[in-house]
């Protein structure tokens, strides 16, 4: 067993992450909003497991969108979940559980 993040992972599963969605991302990057309120970019990115540059732009959308807000402490700023991004998380949880379900039904054919 190896350990990644915090997370134990078999070293198949390192190497074939999965892409994950524009969706995945934001979710990830608003946890990581949540779990270390207030929270700075670079922690933001570390998070979620993205380049800071990338992240970057993540949370300029998730601010736009009213997701996260801004708050300068200390001259930096940090980031923190808004109730809408919090509704987010709940509902793309509650999907993934979902679709989860669904794909367990396929009995792995990925056929269509």
């Amino acid at each position: 067993m190896r350990y990644l993040f915090g997370r134990e992972y078999h070293r198949t599963h390192v190497l074939k992450r999965e892409k994950r969605t524009r969706y995945d991302i934001y979710a990830d990057v608003l946890e990581a909003v949540k779990r270390n309120a207030p929270c700075t970019l670079t922690r933001a990115s570390y998070g979620a497991r993205m380049p800071v540059d990338r992240a970057k732009k993540v949370l300029a959308r998730l601010e736009q969108a009213g997701f996260v807000r801004v708050e300068l402490i200390g001259g930096r700023k940090h980031y923190v979940l808004a109730p809408l991004g919090a509704k987010f998380l709940e509902l793309y949880g509650r999907l993934k559980a979902l679709l989860a379900l669904l794909e367990g039904q396929q009995g792995g054919d990925n056929s269509q």
